[in-house]
């Protein structure tokens, strides 16, 4: 699946659903260490230590893989074929421990079942986990343990840790399915926008530019016959020329143009995103297109800085439309005092520089674990 790893509202989904699965699973491997406990022969407790320190190993290193999309396929797949090899060691390792007082295999196996819907379709799933039984029966009866003990520990408690890994998986695919079709939902409205440009860009130049290929036809025909008439042709063309780069300008300057409440509100979203609970108070008036554009620029600015130097729970960002001035405040939590984007910081000192030729000034202090940065522009130009 391709999602992007910097995604942090994902990776606190996908700690949250790597701890619950630990948590579902390790319940099994833990009670094999009883078997351990009850073991008198020092030497198969050394051995049995050691086959399951390498199944948990084994298993940890799937359950990563279960919840990182973005890990490449040959590494997820050395990883499932490490859990069948320490599946394998473990079957002479522990089977002997506590034999016929503990069902210590029993409930690796128990741990092994809850673990196939991270490995398989359901159907080979289901096959699998047949074979784990069957594996918890041989091992059972070459110990002389008692078979319908292991058999309910292995199968019955396998398959609630089954289904519980099941859900929790189905719950963690939907929720990448969705942060994919949010990406993907992005880059067509992108791929639309585009498209639109090109087919306006077209209507207004694909028929000037064919009247002005016909017209500078005609005058080189005629430049040698009729100059005069040729010359009003070429004049014609120039004029159709001019008309048509003027229409482009206009067309181009009207994507260039900056709503600023559309800015803040797609800034706002970024922020939601990446779990920032954040308040948008657009502006109660027009904001001018020069404004607009400016003050857009240090909006970008400090959603950046709320990202990328912050752990920031809340955000506010407030545009006020004053009779002289526009003022954009942005506002969040999670900064200690002195940590965060200074005054000399490149990217607000940039800023600064930018509004300086146009009476902006741009302000950032940061104050008991708030950050605020204060932009303001005058209207009057």
């Amino acid at each position: 699946m391709s999602v992007d790893p910097a995604d942090h509202r994902l990776r606190r989904a996908r700690r949250v659903t790597l701890l619950s699965l630990a948590t579902n699973v390790w319940t099994t491997v833990l009670l094999p260490a009883v078997g351990l406990a009850r073991e008198p022969d020092p030497v198969r407790v050394a051995l049995g230590a050691a086959g399951l320190l390498v199944f948990t190993a084994a298993q940890v290193a799937v359950l990563h893989a279960a919840v990182t999309p973005w890990l490449p396929v040959p590494a997820r797949r050395r990883r499932h074929a490490a859990l069948t090899v320490a599946a394998l060691l473990s079957l002479p390792l522990l089977g002997p421990v506590a034999a016929g007082s503990w069902p210590t295999w029993a409930w690796l196996g128990a741990s092994l079942v809850g673990m196939t819907p991270l490995l398989f379709r359901p159907v080979v799933a289901a096959v699998a986990a047949a074979g784990v039984l069957a594996a918890s029966a041989a091992v059972t009866w070459w110990t002389d343990g008692p078979l319908t003990t292991a058999l309910l520990v292995t199968g019955l408690v396998g398959a609630g840790t089954a289904a519980l890994t099941w859900v929790q998986v189905w719950f963690w695919d939907l929720l990448v399915e969705a942060r994919q079709g949010q990406a993907a939902q992005a880059r067509l409205a992108a791929a639309e926008e585009r498209l639109r440009f090109a087919r306006d860009v077209h209507d207004l130049l694909g028929h000037d530019l064919t009247v002005i290929a016909l017209k500078a036809e005609l005058a080189e025909r005629l430049a040698p016959v009729e100059p005069d008439r040729a010359a009003r042709e070429a004049a014609q063309a120039r004029r159709l020329a001019a008309t048509a780069l003027t229409r482009v300008r206009a067309a181009v300057h009207g994507y260039r143009a900056v709503d600023l409440a559309e800015q803040a509100a797609a800034v706002g979203e970024v922020l939601r995103s990446s779990g920032v609970r954040t308040t948008v108070v657009p502006p109660s008036g027009d904001v001018p297109g020069p404004v607009a554009a400016d003050l857009a620029a240090v909006l970008r600015e400090a959603g950046t800085n709320v990202l990328r130097h912050s752990r920031a729970g809340w955000c506010r960002i407030e545009i006020t439309r004053e009779d002289t001035a526009v003022t954009l405040t942005v506002r969040n939590d999670g900064v200690r005092d002195g940590d965060g984007p200074d005054r000399l910081s490149g990217g607000l000192r940039g800023l600064s520089d930018r509004l300086a030729p146009v009476g902006g000034r741009v302000r950032a202090d940061a104050a008991d674990g708030v950050f605020s940065l204060v932009a303001t522009v005058p209207v009057a130009r």
